[in-house]
This record gives structure tokens, C-alpha cells and sequence, in this order.
């Protein structure tokens, strides 16, 4: 059985901070960081990249559409 590995891209511009899919997220990959983006936001970003397994959850809770998921199957 093939393995999904999961990515993300938040476009750091649009995101607000509001870090709701930090808390959405059930691999705990996502967290708000200390960089702010040019409106003053700390933006969420990918803290454990190697746990993430594309589920989406973070997408599906963003309220403004900032974040991609991309999924591939690893099959070693």
C-alpha cells in the first residue's frame, strides 16, 4: 500500500494569522510564526513538514483562501 505525503503553501500575503488551521491541522504540522507579513500578520507555516499528510483540513477551515495542499504517493 502506497504512503500519501502531504505539502502545503500559504500565500503569507493573504494570510491573517487567525491560526485556524493551526488547530485544525491533526498532525500538529502547522504553526503561526514570528515573521509578520506586510500588513503585520504572523502567517502560519509549515513547522513539521515531514508529518504532514496532505488531508486538507487546513484548507478546508482557512477563511480566506490562503493555502494550497498538495498530495503524492510514496510507494518505498
Amino acid at each position: 500500500m502506497a504512503k500519501v505525503k502531504g505539502a502545503i503553501v500559504v500565500d503569507t500575503e493573504k494570510c491573517k494569522g487567525c491560526a485556524l488551521c493551526v488547530a485544525a491541522c491533526p498532525q500538529n504540522v502547522l504553526l503561526c510564526g514570528k515573521e509578520v507579513n506586510s500588513k503585520g500578520y504572523n502567517y502560519s507555516f509549515m513547522a513539521n513538514p515531514n508529518d504532514c499528510t496532505g488531508c486538507s483540513s487546513c484548507y478546508e477551515v482557512c477563511p480566506d483562501s490562503c493555502i494550497t495542499v498538495y498530495r503524492v504517493k510514496v510507494t518505498h
